[in-house]
């Protein structure tokens, strides 16, 4: 009854490993159930070389079964079982191929090479009875001892400095094979950092440990040392008792029959301790080694469902929910597009309308300043060909500039527009062409040559008899007085001189009127020039500003329908996926949940203990 306990818990184990998939973990709980229903107790003796094992083993049943001496180390692990007649073999299996793994439920059948008694020593070594190119080999000793009549078995290990390297030799030297696992390390100096290690994880994997001490008989204060190895062995959190015993002094009292001698090696509290360990197999053994199965079982398919709970939680971030809110995102980023592209063309092309009038504006006036100069000392009446062409070509040449600009910042804005979309890439500028038209000098107004007055020959006659009248009557007067008649020299020369200042005048005076009107007549020009160009550079940004707007809006209206597509395939992939998760995590929770139940079943065999780290509260 009470081991059907621990066997449904184990048969428990072994369920929740096929349904997991977990044919490893499968073949490791049959095989510690097998090992668990074995009523002989199998003790591993492990630790670094030159530590005594061999001796020790020798020293349980007061008999040289294992080679012991300078120059001999144990290469073989070796197995000192009970038998009848004393024998030794070499057990060897066949090599390792790659269709078989160390857990693999396919039979192995081994090969028993007999050695002779004397040629233990050579087995032990590996130089006898162990065929090359063989696979995992140890030495099967059996002797008609009495404590090995009641099911102890004893394994004798090569040294090492690491659990790994236990593996190396086989199952026959592997602490997960055993019930009970003593490490040996003598009394001449405390536990190294290798032996604690060791039993770090030893104590981990493997329910019953036991440190060793020998070789008490070689050190006077081995009492201080137990002391400190326990000291060490509770700081390090290792729940392994320390006996100290001497192999020498168990089998000197073995040949002298002295009890007292016997008790002071310190054997007889070993051997009871292996005696209770052989006692309780069935029972306490056996209950704490599945509470070691059923964490180590949990934490390997634990392990995995944590992970993968992570991971989709992690995708959960970077999967489809996050691409729904990157496509919610993108679509809040085009409506501030929108708005960007459109205040950047608005402001732009009303920047654009005001620097092309006043630059137009600025060309003319350098014109009409030019004008002014030419015609306060030129007369229009001479050279007025030459002076409307060079107008006319001034006027052309200021348009055409006007107009390059035009192009020019036109380019500009559509450029500053674009640049709004420029986290799309591509592309994105209109297929537009401004140029200069090739008939932009006739499109322009022709000046028409103003109404010019002439001073005429008759009329400088007029002019000058008019001027020299006065002076003749004026001077006439006067030298009648001296008696001179009115008409002479003096009266006509002034006269004529009068006269000749009447013309001059007359002619400065038509000059000015002249050149006021061609300046007036010019102004009028310039100015329907400028009325005429501005509309048409009005009119053109305004062309380019709705074709700008049809452009970009379309690309809008194009983008918003992709990343709008984007938007419902995201959301229909991230409701898809959310349910999927959703339905994988509540079947991943409640496998945990189940781990979670195994193993507090599993601990209330040994009295309980938390549970692993990876269940936690989540499961």
């Amino acid at each position: 009854m009470i081991a059907a306990i621990w066997l449904d818990v184990l048969d428990e184990i072994a369920r929740t490993c096929s349904a997991h998939g977990r044919g490893d973990l499968l073949q490791t709980v049959r095989q510690k159930r097998v090992q668990l229903l074995d009523p002989r107790l199998r003790v591993l003796i492990i630790g670094e070389s030159h530590q005594g094992k061999s001796q020790l083993i020798n020293a349980i049943i007061n008999a040289p079964a294992c080679p012991v001496g300078d120059g001999r180390t144990t290469v073989l692990p070796t197995v000192v079982q009970h038998a009848e007649v004393p024998s030794a073999a070499v057990v060897q299996a066949p090599p390792a191929t790659p269709g078989r793994s160390a857990g693999s439920a396919v039979p192995v059948t081994t090969e028993r090479i007999p050695v002779p008694l004397d040629k233990v020593a050579a087995g032990v070594a590996g130089t006898l009875g162990r065929r090359a190119g063989g696979g995992a080999a140890h030495v099967e000793i059996g002797l008609p001892r009495a404590l090995l009549g009641t099911g102890l078995v004893l394994v004798d290990t090569p040294g090492t400095d690491e659990v790994a390297a236990l593996g190396a030799a086989g199952p026959t030297a592997a602490p997960a094979w055993a019930d009970t696992v003593l490490l040996v390390s003598d009394s001449t100096r405390e536990l190294s950092a290798g032996e604690l290690t060791m039993l770090l994880h030893l104590a981990r994997s493997h329910p019953n440990v036991v440190v060793v001490q020998t070789k008490t008989d070689l050190v006077p204060d081995w009492r201080a040392v137990a002391e400190r190895n326990r000291q060490h062995l509770a700081d390090a959190g290792v729940p392994a008792p320390v006996i100290p015993v001497s192999a020498v002094l168990r089998l000197r009292a073995a040949v002298v029959d002295d009890r007292e001698l016997n008790a002071e090696s310190g054997f007889p509290l070993l051997i009871a301790r292996l005696q209770r360990d052989l006692a309780g197999k069935s029972d306490r053994l056996a209950r704490a080694a599945v509470g070691v199965v059923a964490r180590t079982v949990v934490e390997q398919l634990a392990a995995p469902l944590r992970a993968e709970l992570a991971s989709q939680e992690a995708e959960e971030q970077s999967g489809p929910i996050s691409r729904l809110h990157a496509a919610q995102r993108e679509v809040d980023e085009l409506r501030r597009c929108s708005m960007r592209w459109q205040n950047t063309l608005a402001d732009e092309m009303a920047d654009l309308l005001s620097d092309i009038e006043y630059d137009l504006r600025d060309r003319t006036r350098q014109i009409l300043r030019q004008v002014d100069e030419a015609f306060d000392e030129a007369d229009p009446l001479v050279g007025w060909d030459a002076f409307q062409e060079w107008l006319e070509r001034s006027l052309v040449e200021a348009a055409e500039a006007n107009h390059e600009w035009l192009v020019q910042r036109c380019d500009w804005a559509a450029r500053r527009v674009a640049d709004t979309f420029a986290r799309y890439g591509g592309d994105v500028l209109p297929p537009w062409s401004l140029a200069t038209p090739p008939d932009l000098a006739d499109r322009l107004p022709e000046i028409e040559r103003p109404q010019i007055d002439r001073f005429t020959p008759s009329q400088k006659l007029i002019t000058g008899m008019r001027g020299s009248y006065g002076g003749l009557l004026m001077v006439g007067l006067a030298t009648t007085l001296a008696g001179m008649p009115m008409i002479n020299p003096l009266s006509i020369g002034v006269g004529a001189l009068f006269g000749g200042k009447s013309i001059h005048d007359e002619s400065r005076q038509l000059l000015r009127r002249r050149q006021a009107t061609v300046k007036t007549a010019i102004q009028r020009h310039v100015d329907d020039f400028f009325v005429r160009v501005t509309k048409e550079r009005r009119d053109g940004a305004r062309q380019v500003q709705r074709m700008l707007r049809d452009h970009f809006s379309a690309l809008t209206e194009e983008l918003q329908e992709a990343i709008i597509r984007s938007f419902r395939s995201a959301k229909q992939a991230a409701d898809t996926d959310a349910a999927a998760r959703d339905q994988r995590q509540r079947e991943i929770r409640l496998k945990m949940t189940r781990l979670a139940t195994l193993f507090e079943q599993a601990q209330q065999l040994t009295g309980g203990r938390p549970a692993p780290a990876s269940l936690g509260p989540r499961a």
